[in-house]
């Protein structure tokens, strides 16, 4: 599992249908007996504390390497050989690295699946999937919406993969919001061109709002702009109030945000009816479950 584009809408239908019921289907345990290797190279809260319990409520055990500086890498010991070693313990590897293709080496060198948790700025499958998933649950589907995509959408793996995620279905209209210096990369822009989804690339979120049904925020990637003045620069380019939202949006439209968030989203959203950011977090959870569960449980 190594990008959102290697999969069908039929397959994320199913996956859909399976976290719907997977609190009843778990009670199986389904991954009795199995261990899964969570090789979070880079820091990571939501994504690996999600796959931890998704794994434990499961039935299945985890084998935990988190941070570099604690593990032989450290020392020198190169990719392919921790990769081998995982899996010979592991029945699984889920990998989060800081360098673009590492899930996909992984992927070559080992012999269990290897699902990925993020890599460099490139991917971010099992994201995508949470927050299509998110949409189907608020909205009944992820087709005929008008999306706002905001933010850093050149360096944030996350905003890629739900661009690409889309692809997969029928949006009325996406509209990447963001800095010159941030827009969406070619060839993700290439994708949406050629599969004829309509898009728009703007720079004021306020020409677009009224029209959206989901608003996707991202942060402004620190950790991946190479030059820490072109961060000082673009940092606090959007903020996204309930003031703003009140004068502006549909009274139906939905924010979404990865998170963690910094001040792009103003806490004055969180308590108000267009937030939707914690319950696409708590769903996290259940759609990896379902994950794991179609991928190593049968």
């Amino acid at each position: 599992m190594i990008s959102i584009t290697d999969f069908t809408r039929g397959d994320l239908e199913l996956l859909f249908i399976e976290a719907d019921n997977i609190e009843s289907r778990a009670k199986s345990k389904p991954l009795e007996g199995k261990v899964v290797a969570l090789a979070f190279f880079e820091p990571s809260t939501r994504t690996r504390l999600s796959f931890e319990t998704a794994v434990k409520r499961l039935g299945g055990s985890t084998l935990l390497i988190s941070g570099e500086e604690a593990i032989s890498v450290a020392k020198g010991e190169n990719l392919a050989d921790t990769i081998t070693m995982l899996d010979s313990y592991a029945d699984a590897i889920v990998i989060r690295h800081r360098y673009e293709g590492a899930a996909l080496y992984a992927a070559e060198v080992a012999e269990k699946p290897v699902i990925n948790g993020g890599d460099g700025r490139q991917h971010h499958p099992t994201q995508a999937m949470l927050d299509l998933y998110t949409v189907y649950r608020l909205f009944g589907s992820v087709d005929g919406l008008t999306y706002g995509v905001l933010g850093d959408l050149r360096y944030g793996r996350a905003a890629s993969s739900f661009i690409l995620g889309l692809t997969l279905f029928k949006p009325r209209h996406i509209y990447l919001v963001s800095p010159p210096q941030l827009r969406a990369r070619r060839e993700v822009l290439e994708v949406l061109e050629e599969l004829g989804i309509p898009y728009t690339e703007v720079e004021k979120l306020q020409d677009v709002l009224g029209e959206l049904d989901v608003l996707y925020v991202t942060r402004i990637q620190k950790e991946r702009i190479p030059d820490p003045r072109e961060y000082e620069s673009l940092k606090g380019s959007y903020r996204v109030t309930l003031d703003l939202l009140e004068s502006s949006a549909k009274e139906t439209l939905k924010v979404l945000h990865p998170l963690p968030r910094v001040d792009e989203i103003d806490f004055s959203v969180d308590n108000s009816k267009y937030q939707a950011y914690f319950l696409q977090a708590r769903l996290g959870v259940k759609v990896r479950m379902a994950l794991l569960s179609l991928v190593m449980g049968g």
